[in-house]
């Protein structure tokens, strides 16, 4: 099945939208990007998963991320599925939602980015998006994908770290270790001497020794 692998550059398509026609390259511009699909309109988990995604556009924008979603349905049903998920988020119902969601009700760019769940389908027998995540760089390349399916809804919260994680260690020589959150100390990478770390480090690095006398696991205080 077509799909993209970490590093491949994001296809410029066109598409229509809540928000009009885009050409994904412009929509991005020099900004990070996240592009995550969606099974139907008007359907529970999809409607969760929106809501929040609502909730937390700000902070997505705090940290220059645009974010569009899509479906495999029509902008008018976006449109009016939007009410619901505004009143959903106890909010006034209006069309209007932080971000674009895409219509793709021929599912020709699901197809082409390999967002398709086979097991998942209408009441026709097509196949229904998965839950898919993509988080593109302003090099418009792919840093991240999620996928998950169509009954298991994600945490945005989560996608709110990665980005975080992602974004830090695109510009310093660190790695995030496991279920990091910003603030904590962060693992400096293999490929870095001790004498560099020293000097990009001036909060210290820190090592923790190990019954291999291997000298990997280095931390250091979450750069600025």
């Amino acid at each position: 099945m077509p799909g993209l692998l970490l590093g491949d550059e994001a296809p410029n398509f066109e598409a229509e939208t809540t928000q009009g026609r885009i050409r994904f390259h412009d929509f991005l511009g020099d900004s990070w990007g996240i592009l995550f699909s969606h099974p139907r309109d008007f359907t529970p988990v999809c409607t969760t998963e929106l809501g929040r995604a609502a909730k937390l556009a700000t902070e997505f924008s705090k940290r220059n991320v645009k974010m569009i979603a899509l479906s495999i349905d029509s902008v008018q049903d976006h449109l009016s599925w939007s009410k619901d998920i505004n009143a959903y988020n106890g909010e006034q119902p209006e069309e209007k939602l932080p971000f674009p969601i895409i219509a793709d009700a021929n599912r020709e760019l699901a197809v082409k980015l390999g967002m398709l769940d086979p097991d998942e389908r209408d009441k026709d027998g097509m196949p229904l998006t998965a839950r898919v995540v993509f988080v593109f760089g302003p090099d418009k390349k792919l840093k991240l994908s999620i996928l998950y399916p169509a009954t298991t809804g994600r945490n945005f919260d989560e996608i709110l770290r990665v980005v975080d994680s992602l974004q830090l260690t695109a510009y310093k020589k660190v790695a995030t270790p496991v279920d990091w959150k910003p603030g904590d100390s962060v693992m400096v990478v293999p490929t870095l001497p001790d004498e560099e770390a020293k000097k990009l480090f001036p909060k210290g690095v820190f090592t923790k020794d190990l019954p291999s006398g291997k000298k990997y696991l280095r931390y250091t205080p979450q750069p600025e």
